[in-house]
């Protein structure tokens, strides 16, 4: 009896050491993902004002890719949304993509919904690069069969999303210089009313109708579920004629290239907020598990003690019984 109450006792202090390292983790995910819910508000701004400039400055109907070695597109079709753009490309071949997963652990199927929606697409064989971003999603790629031409890790703290730009644009000009490709896609989740979004979109090329739109909404291609949906924000700038200190080429390039960067920042940004939440999510989750679990503990050591001293009142009893004929 009394190894059986040091046993249970061992498995309650097991329970809440266990539930301390849960809340911490917890409040750290609470911390980061706050300060850069914070930040997002003002990156998605910024991104909007990018494209809504560079679709002024471009020419109707033009595309151009933003770097050094940059190649003629074909545009979209007169009429085709930057949403329906991605649904094409979706399943497109030859385009490269930039996938954002998790950095670390405990936050549930946060890397599989993105890969799982790129599966098709991977599974072929890709005739362009796939990059990824995050240490354990790059592990969780690896047990797919699944190896990109360049990953690296998400950063701690979400100042450094804008350094991990500078790395992504870099590796992507690296990419387009050994293997040339003209279409690429970046796919990132976003969280939203309390739930995961994924959102797929095109980086590359640039054209004027998808910038455009992209300066007037955010486009999820779906949820977690499965499910379609599209978000729609008014887009703050009035329609102006803008003034334009630099030829349009080159204001255009440096336009495309400072567009590029501010999607990249947003792309991670969400999913480094994202990333945060769901963990969260599972931490709460585990946390009442293992409360529940400490009740269940807790009421059998009662029981078991309840059991220890009606065993000795009885021996007590038996042997007052025996002692007094």
């Amino acid at each position: 009896m009394t190894e059986r109450l040091s046993d249970i006792s061992a498995r309650i202090e097991g329970a809440q050491q266990l539930g301390a390292v849960v809340n911490a983790i917890k409040g750290i995910a609470a911390a980061r993902a706050r300060t850069a819910k914070a930040q997002v508000a003002a990156v998605d701004r910024y991104s909007e004002l990018i494209s809504s400039a560079l679709a002024y400055a471009m020419p109707p109907e033009d595309t151009v890719a933003p770097s050094r070695s940059s190649r003629r597109a074909d545009t979209l079709p007169r009429g085709v949304s930057s949403a329906q753009h991605v649904a094409i490309e979706q399943s497109a071949p030859g385009t490269a993509l930039v996938l954002f997963l998790a950095e670390q652990g405990f936050a549930g199927a946060f890397s599989e919904r993105v890969l799982d929606s790129v599966t098709p697409q991977i599974t072929r064989g890709m005739t362009a690069p796939l990059m990824i971003i995050g240490t354990r999603g790059l592990v969780v790629a690896s047990t797919r069969e699944v190896t990109p031409e360049w990953s690296a890790a998400m950063p701690s703290h979400s100042l450094g999303i804008p350094t991990l730009a500078d790395d992504i644009t870099h590796a992507i000009e690296a990419a387009r210089e050994q293997q040339p490709f003209t279409h690429l896609d970046i796919v990132y989740t976003r969280w939203l009313k309390g739930r995961p979004q994924l959102v797929r979109q095109p980086l590359l090329p640039l054209s004027r109708n998808g910038v455009m739109a992209d300066a007037h909404k955010v486009s999820p291609v779906a949820t977690h579920t499965g499910e379609a949906s599209t978000y729609r924000r008014a887009s703050p700038y009035r329609r102006a004629t803008p003034l334009m200190p630099l030829p349009r080429e080159q204001l255009v390039t440096r336009l495309g290239q400072e567009h590029q960067h501010a999607r990249l920042c947003q792309a991670a940004l969400h999913a480094f907020a994202a990333e945060n939440e769901a963990r969260m999510e599972a931490m709460t989750s585990a946390a009442t598990q293992i409360e529940r679990e400490l009740e269940d503990f807790k009421a059998t050591l009662r029981q078991v003690r309840q059991e220890s001293i009606t065993a000795e009142i009885i021996e007590l009893g038996t042997g007052a019984a025996a002692g007094n004929p």
